[in-house]
């Protein structure tokens, strides 16, 4: 295991890119004091559907607009988005060989109102660190620093949209109709793999 703690965004059901940098760590650092940016993967997550990859976005509120940090965005629940988030989640993996055995754990998580999008992530990440079995602690950052110089920083490459996955093929639910999608939340290995998703993440760091 290595003793660095990565500096890490905040993410919604991270990729599995996300968790192959973590997998190995004694930590993690996660910013939450930066400015809120639009259009990342720390409020949206893809799944692999029968119809190809499904963007998933949880709506958020900016209390003090473009300067919102991290710590203080909402989650608006005007619309039922985690009723559907779910029912997505449902029928993409209801036939994964281990979609069974997690389910009725994420169903809660999702289905629970939260206030503020990072603690919605927080209880994500400690499910899948838990059902992964990472021993991998969480911290949060104490101020925001723009270039910092004792951890390796991974707020952008992250959860960008524009980040290129890297995964090897692994077995999905629908790969003989659609061939394999990378770039898909942790959540599609974690329900296609079991208890081999962890060893596949750390392989993917060799």
């Amino acid at each position: 295991m290595e003793t660095y703690k990565p500096l890490v965004s905040t993410a919604y059901l991270p990729t599995v890119d996300y968790m192959a940098t973590v997998v190995r760590c004694a930590g993690m650092v996660i910013e939450q004091h930066e400015t809120f940016p639009k259009q990342t993967f720390r409020n949206r997550t893809v799944i692999a559907t029968a119809n190809g990859p499904m963007m998933l976005n949880v709506p958020v509120t900016r209390p003090n607009g473009n300067h919102t940090t991290t710590a203080d965005i909402g989650i608006s629940y005007h619309e039922p988005w985690n009723i559907r988030h779910w029912r997505a989640i449902v029928s993409a993996y209801n036939a994964a060989p281990y979609f069974l055995y997690y389910r009725d754990e994420l169903e809660s998580i999702l289905l629970q109102p939260h206030e503020h999008l990072i603690k919605l992530n927080d209880d994500l990440m400690r499910f899948i660190l838990r059902r992964l079995k990472i021993d991998c602690t969480i911290e949060y950052s104490s101020q925001y620093i723009k270039s910092p110089q004792t951890e390796m920083d991974c707020r952008d490459s992250l959860t960008s949209k524009k980040s290129i996955p890297s995964n090897r093929p692994y077995s999905q639910v629908f790969e003989s109709r659609l061939g394999f999608l990378p770039g898909m939340s942790v959540i599609d290995l974690l329900f296609n793999l079991g208890p081999e998703a962890k060893s596949y993440l750390i392989a993917q760091t060799n």
